[in-house]
C-alpha cells in the first residue's frame, strides 16, 4: 500500500516530462509576470510587468524615467516569477492556485532608442502601443542557472503535493 509519503517521492520520479523546451513553450505563451529587484539601498521591490519572449530572453516595455529602470541598471540582477493559470472553467467554480515559472536572471536596460523597435519581438509588439515602444526604454533579461516549476507538466491534483509538483530545469 502507498501512503501520501511514498505518493511524493514517485511523482518526483515524473520530472523527465518537464524539461527545458516544455518551459520555454510555457513562457512563450504567456505574456505577465512579476519581476523582483533589489534598490540600491538594498531595499527588495517587484512590479507586474508585460513582456515579450524570443531567443531564450524576455523582454520588457518600460518608462525611461522609471524606478525599474533605474535601480535595475544598477546592479544588473533581477528575480522572475511567471504565473500559469490552471483549471480552465474548474477556475471559475474554485480556486486554483496558479503554476509558476521562476528564475533569476541578468538584466539590461537599453538606453532609449538603443534598439530598433523592429527588432523586438512581435509578441512584444503586440502588446504594447508602438508610440510607447518608442519612447520607452527595452529591459531584456537573460534567465540563469535553473527554471523552478511548480505544477507545470503536472495535474491538478498532483499540484496537492508540493514535493510532486515541484521541478529544477536547467537554463541551457
Amino acid at each position: 500500500m502507498m501512503v501520501a509519503t511514498d505518493k511524493v517521492s514517485a511523482g518526483n520520479s515524473k520530472h523527465a516530462d518537464v524539461n527545458r523546451d516544455l518551459v520555454w513553450r510555457t513562457i512563450v505563451k504567456r505574456s505577465f509576470a512579476v519581476v523582483s529587484y533589489v534598490t540600491p539601498a538594498g531595499e527588495p521591490r517587484s512590479s507586474g510587468v508585460v513582456y515579450g519572449a524570443a531567443r531564450h530572453r524576455l523582454y520588457v516595455a518600460v518608462a525611461p524615467d522609471s524606478w525599474k529602470a533605474s535601480h535595475i541598471q544598477a546592479t544588473g540582477q533581477v528575480a522572475v516569477t511567471v504565473p500559469v493559470r490552471r483549471g480552465g472553467p474548474l477556475s471559475l467554480l474554485w480556486p486554483i492556485q496558479p503554476a509558476t515559472i521562476s528564475f533569476h536572471a541578468r538584466a539590461v536596460v537599453h538606453a532609449h532608442g538603443a534598439r530598433d523597435i523592429g527588432s523586438l519581438p512581435a509578441q512584444l509588439r503586440r502588446l504594447v502601443p508602438a508610440e510607447r515602444l518608442a519612447v520607452c526604454r527595452i529591459l531584456e533579461i537573460f534567465p540563469e542557472d535553473h527554471f523552478l516549476t511548480y505544477g507545470i507538466g503536472t495535474s491538478l491534483l498532483t499540484m496537492r503535493h508540493p514535493a510532486a509538483a515541484q521541478a529544477r530545469v536547467p537554463v541551457d
